[in-house]
């Protein structure tokens, strides 16, 4: 490849840096672990509800 030549590598990935870098100040703010355990919760609730039902 020739030194004119440019793939698109760092280029097209610069605008998701920048998007994901920036946090808006009015954003729902949450905790990681509350969105395993609410992810968790529902699925023991899909397991009990196939065991009884």
């Amino acid at each position: 490849m020739s030194s004119g030549q440019n793939d698109g590598g760092l280029m097209s990935s610069a605008g998701l840096v920048r998007y994901f870098d920036s946090e808006d100040p009015n954003a729902i703010q949450l905790d990681p672990r509350s969105v395993v355990a609410t992810g968790v919760f529902f699925g023991l609730v899909v397991l009990l509800l196939q065991f009884f039902v």
